[in-house]
């Protein structure tokens, strides 16, 4: 195993793959950069946003931190996992090329021993204290993103919906730790986040397509060459936010004022979309790619402000501790 070394420290391993000792905040930057801190921060929130909206009162505080930490553990684990994977096309790619891995600030075998153990850990921490259903959707969104997504990168265009798919499990895991069921408003905010990633991430794979195609990756804007069928998909998904996201009024999850952020929210994020679609410029693109950043966290705020609290988990507060208290009686996915 190697030690790793700050970027800034100026100084390359030597012939046996060892480097310097560095300063504790460097050494902390490149885990940070490893791991994806910024997008498993994003896991994390959908995660308790899942938790609380299952609606169990009072929120029990301890299920939602275990819940959420070891939702962050494999959503760190795996992040590293595909740097380590993928370290020979990150450095053919601007945009990459200087993480720790192709910059050689971290050694390969460190990083995969480091993130292999986080990888490990959250489903185990899910197991002894929360329970099976949620354990077994952590595992599957690891499966997914080591297994599929990251293999089907150099390959297929459809490594987008399978990477939507991953996001939308964590606001489902949340939703299973505070219940130990899955119900429908688990699948309703899964599929929020599902068609939310869509036009997200379009946007920022039409504004480093280039990048993509040095890498190897098979992205649709890469193959799309004039982006007229990457940015139709961006309006299509743009538009289809504004119906799911009411789903979770309709089913009693939310209340009329988050309905009317959600279509505000909804109409907003479409006329942009469809200013890519008539101007396929990457002003646009970067314009549609900063509105799916604000309008996530808006939504979401306005989901849990709005909350119905008169629903049937109100009358089971202990509903969340007696799920933990039974990961020895198995429970299959439905």
């Amino acid at each position: 195993m190697t030690h790793p070394r700050s970027e800034t420290a100026g100084q390359a391993p030597d012939h046996q793959g060892s480097a310097a000792p560095v300063a504790p905040r460097g050494i902390v930057g490149l885990y940070v950069e490893l791991t994806k801190a910024r997008l498993s921060s994003l896991v994390v929130v959908t995660c308790a946003v899942g938790f609380i909206m299952a609606g169990r009162k009072p929120i029990d505080w301890t299920g939602l931190f275990l819940t959420s930490l070891g939702t962050a553990l494999i959503a760190t684990g795996v992040c590293g996992l595909n740097q380590w994977m993928e370290v020979k096309r990150d450095a053919m790619m601007q945009r990459t090329c200087k993480r720790p891995l192709p910059s050689r600030s971290m050694g390969t075998l460190h990083a995969a021993t480091f993130s292999l153990l986080l990888t490990i850990s959250g489903p185990l921490l899910l197991y002894m204290s929360v329970n099976v259903l949620a354990t077994q959707l952590a595992l599957l969104s690891g499966l997914l993103y080591i297994f599929l997504y990251t293999p089907l990168k150099p390959y297929s265009t459809a490594n987008t919906l399978v990477g939507a798919v991953v996001g939308a499990l964590p606001p489902m895991i949340g939703w299973v730790g505070a219940t130990g069921t899955l119900e429908p408003g688990a699948f309703i905010l899964g599929g929020i986040l599902f068609v939310w990633q869509i036009p997200h991430f379009l946007a920022l794979a039409w504004l480093y397509r280039r990048d993509y195609a040095r890498g190897g990756f098979r992205m649709l804007p890469v193959v799309d060459t004039d982006g007229r069928i990457t940015t139709i998909a961006v309006v299509l998904y743009s538009l289809a936010l504004i119906p799911i996201s009411l789903m979770t009024t309709l089913a009693g999850l939310s209340g009329w004022i988050y309905a009317g952020v959600a279509v505000l929210l909804g109409l907003w994020f479409s006329f942009h979309s469809v200013m890519l679609f008539r101007h396929r410029s990457e002003i646009n693109a970067r314009r549609v790619f900063r509105v799916s950043l604000i309008y996530l966290p808006l939504l979401l705020l306005a989901m849990l402000l709005d909350q119905q609290s008169a629903r049937a988990g109100d009358r089971h507060p202990t509903l969340a501790s007696e799920a933990r208290s039974s990961t020895s009686r198995p429970i299959s996915f439905p």
